[in-house]
């Protein structure tokens, strides 16, 4: 019984890992953008949430529903301003641009919250749980996994079911003949990005009520979202859904084994899929 609670831990930790992984996917999927800010920009937005939930006395559920358009608009910034002015057929200016853009962020965090760790207050949810069988299950990493699957569900919706959708993918698979066909790529750029930011907010919210974070907390973050997208496959939701499950998986089996192994047991199930599959283990969304 201990090791299959070990397990479900694992698997709902999971769902934090792809909440982590799933703007990232989005974005890869449809420019191809390396984002080496995006773990940087998820601990941006927990400290937005942060910020609301301080001057405005808000719970974190309602701060982060405020945050979430600002972080939308952030994202549309950043991709109409600066992405897409780098966007090409060379990689390396993006990933110049992003790295520059995380070290920015770090250092503004910085001066201004200081490098104290912080969390968002949670209130009874963060010992609350329900009984399963003879498992206790905690309301908080429950709601967690049922958010990652609801979006991993409603970006797939809106990928395969909208209008915004065909526009996504026709920019992804010919940006150039989708601009002949009267779409704007630097517009759906955007949109994309802006969208990702929406579940980076998401993210925050839930990194922020189950764990401290401070300013220098996002390349780690950015970590977890690679792998997990690098497992699934590039570009595939479901997958990017998957691979944070190995991940959270591996890391409680590994810290059920020794305490100190919980971060490496991760890495380890990520090189062993790699080893297997080099592709991930849904290839075809990158094809």
């Amino acid at each position: 019984m201990i090791w299959i609670d070990t397990i479900i831990q694992g698997v709902l930790l999971g769902g934090l890992y792809a909440l982590f992984a799933a703007g990232l996917s989005l974005v890869f999927g449809i420019m191809r953008l390396v984002n080496l800010a995006h773990g940087d920009l998820i601990i941006f937005a927990a400290y937005l949430i942060l910020l609301l939930v301080s001057l405005l006395g808000l719970s974190p559920f309602l701060a982060a529903i405020i945050a979430a358009p600002i972080m939308f608009g952030v994202g549309w910034a950043l991709q109409r301003h600066v992405l897409n002015r780098v966007l090409g057929p060379d990689i390396l200016p993006p990933l110049l641009v992003t790295f520059g853009l995380s070290v920015v962020l770090q250092n503004a965090l910085l001066e201004g919250f200081s490098a104290d760790s912080q969390r968002l207050p949670t209130g009874e949810i963060a010992t609350a749980s329900v009984q399963l069988g003879g498992l206790n299950l905690g309301v908080l990493p429950l709601l967690t996994f049922a958010s990652a699957i609801l979006v991993i569900v409603g970006l797939n919706q809106l990928f395969y079911r909208t209008e915004l959708g065909r526009a996504f993918r026709a920019t992804s698979d010919d940006a150039v003949t989708a601009g002949l066909m009267g779409i704007r790529p630097e517009r759906i750029f955007a949109t994309a990005t802006a969208i990702a930011m929406l579940v980076v907010t998401l993210a925050a919210l839930y990194l922020g009520m189950r764990a401290n974070f401070d300013p220098n907390i996002g390349p780690a973050r950015l970590i977890y979202a690679f792998e997990a997208v690098i497992i699934g496959g590039l570009g595939s939701l479901w997958g990017t859904l998957v691979g944070g499950v190995i991940i959270g998986v591996a890391q409680t089996l590994g810290a059920a084994i020794n305490p100190e192994w919980q971060i490496l047991a991760g890495h380890l199930a990520f090189l062993i899929v790699l080893l297997i599959k080099p592709r991930g283990l849904f290839p075809r969304a990158v094809d």
